[in-house]
């Protein structure tokens, strides 16, 4: 009989993380949640996951905090940091000098894994301050003498949707309302993964024992925004809706303007100055051929099928 792995998984109370967690268990992982001080447990419920609490902006408290426990993990995944902040250079705190301040703590206390994941995104390719926080954890991971012993897997998703996922949930909320927003004339080549296809690509990648490499994830199509919005309106059986294109300026005002409010009463605005980089950019197609050749994975959720989940999912929950 094989030994049962322990795995540890960073950003498990966010959309992405609680999804690995529980697909951990589902693969009869020893699993290990990490948790913010006052992080909520909501969709981690399940019996046999275990919990430890981390201070991501301290070395010094994370390894105590690693030493307080019999934690030893064989995998690392570290889906954690930030998609949204007040200020952009606080992105290289929560993504960049979190993620070293989590392997040199590992490394401290003697706990550096057999293989680490890295869920980055496909925004480290195209640019924003997002982008380039994950880009610069890329290159430091994959340089740092500290993981010379350690497999390191580098995952970049495009938008990932799925249940949970409250950001792709305000687009259906508003084609509730009869409106469909778009940004800019110029047309736009937009890709999505499904949460399932992504994890799955991750833990396809863990049990084949995967050495290294850097993935994209996309489910392998490429859509318009016109096509999700009609998607969305047929799942939510909407009759009539109106079409709204704002120009590229004009987002790029609001995005001020909303960014200035969220300083203001201390809460990061969903659109924010970088929000519209990455709104802008007109072409988020990419490679995926590593992910098909190399894992062996295959998407299973065209958009179609998975935004007919997620809306069956919205409804269960009584989001809609």
């Amino acid at each position: 009989m094989s030994e049962t792995k322990t795995i540890l998984i960073t950003g498990a109370t966010g959309f992405i993380g609680s999804h690995l967690c529980q697909a951990a268990l589902d693969g009869g992982f020893n699993t290990w949640a990490t948790l913010r001080s006052g992080s909520s447990r909501r969709w981690l419920q399940q019996p046999g996951l275990q919990f430890i609490t981390l201070d991501f902006t301290s070395k010094e408290q994370m390894s105590a905090q690693l030493n307080a426990t019999g934690l030893h993990p064989d995998i690392v995944i570290h889906a954690g940091g930030a998609t949204k902040c007040l200020d952009p250079a606080d992105f290289m705190l929560h993504n960049y000098q979190s993620t070293v301040n989590l392997v040199e703590a590992l490394a401290d206390t003697g706990r550096l894994p057999r293989q680490m994941v890295y869920l980055s995104s496909l925004s480290a390719i195209y640019g924003s301050a997002y982008g380039e926080s994950k880009l610069k954890t890329e290159k430091w991971l994959q340089t740092t003498s500290l993981l010379a012993g350690t497999s390191l897997l580098i995952f970049r998703p495009t938008g990932v949707y799925g249940p949970r996922e409250r950001d792709y949930f305000m687009m259906a909320q508003s084609i509730r309302r009869h409106i469909d927003f778009a940004v800019g004339f110029q047309p736009q080549k937009l890709t999505f993964v499904y949460v399932a296809d992504l994890v799955g690509a991750i833990f396809a990648a863990i049990n084949r024992g995967i050495e290294c490499g850097t993935f994209n994830v996309t489910d392998g199509q490429v859509y318009s925004s016109r096509q999700f919005s009609d998607l969305l309106q047929h799942e939510l059986g909407v009759r009539h809706v109106i079409h709204i294109t704002s120009p590229l300026w004009m987002l790029r005002i609001i995005s001020i303007l909303s960014e200035t409010w969220g300083r203001i009463t201390h809460r990061p605005s969903t659109l924010n100055r970088d929000k519209y980089r990455i709104m802008a950019q007109r072409d988020w197609t990419c490679d995926i051929s590593p992910m098909l050749d190399t894992i062996g994975y295959t998407p299973q959720w065209q958009l179609p099928r998975g935004v007919h989940a997620t809306i069956e999912w919205y409804r269960q929950q009584g989001w809609i």
